[in-house]
């Protein structure tokens, strides 16, 4: 009679990866890009070892943020009305310095778009 061996059971063959690329990795599963799991298929990289590198890269990089998406969207939403304000009192300031001079440096040295935008306000001055 003849044994019939069972198939060996082989283990998953991985290569050593680059520290730039746990990093790559870890930061876009940080980032809400993609999952754990969805590295660990990509990648071929077991989900232990992309979890074991996640706790020791967490110590390496020295500072947790913990700020959740919300907090940031709401930070970044503050960060535009204020670069807006500051937009709105610069072109305020052109203006000014154009009725003051009277030569259009706006159309001279600033893009199109933005000398459109101090152009109206000019128009909006003069009513």
């Amino acid at each position: 009679m003849e044994e019939t061996q069972n198939p060996t059971c082989r283990k998953n063959d991985y290569q050593k990866v680059t520290f730039e690329h746990k990093l790559f990795v870890i930061d876009q599963i940080n980032n809400g890009q993609i999952s754990a799991n969805f590295a660990s298929k990509k990648y071929n990289i077991s989900r232990a070892t992309i979890h074991y590198w996640m706790k020791k890269m967490s110590n390496y990089s020295g500072q947790k943020t913990g700020i959740s998406k919300d907090e940031q969207i709401r930070k970044l939403k503050e960060k535009i009305e204020d670069l807006e304000g500051i937009k709105e009192f610069q072109q305020d300031l052109i203006v000014e310095f154009e009725k003051v001079t009277g030569e259009e440096l706006s159309k001279k040295f600033l893009p199109d778009w933005l000398t459109n935008e101090i152009q109206r306000k000019k128009k909006k001055l003069s009513k």
